[in-house]
């Protein structure tokens, strides 16, 4: 099989303009997204591990 590296590039150029880049806006308001989600999750698992570790010191009595 050869390669044609020239080829290669057009071919890669084409796909690339088919690609529907998202706004700046869309952008931003994702990452905010993002980051808000992951910082509910953050809080809610350090809610479940201090719940559970309080749960497991009254088990075994340790205080």
């Amino acid at each position: 099989m050869a390669v044609n590296p020239a080829k290669f590039l057009r071919e890669v150029r084409a796909e690339a303009a088919k690609v529907t880049w998202p706004s700046r806006r869309e952008t931003l308001v994702t990452t905010g997204l993002v980051l808000a989600m992951a910082a509910v999750a953050a809080i809610f698992f350090f809610v479940v591990d201090q719940v559970i570790g309080v749960g497991v010191r009254a088990l075994f009595g340790v205080a």
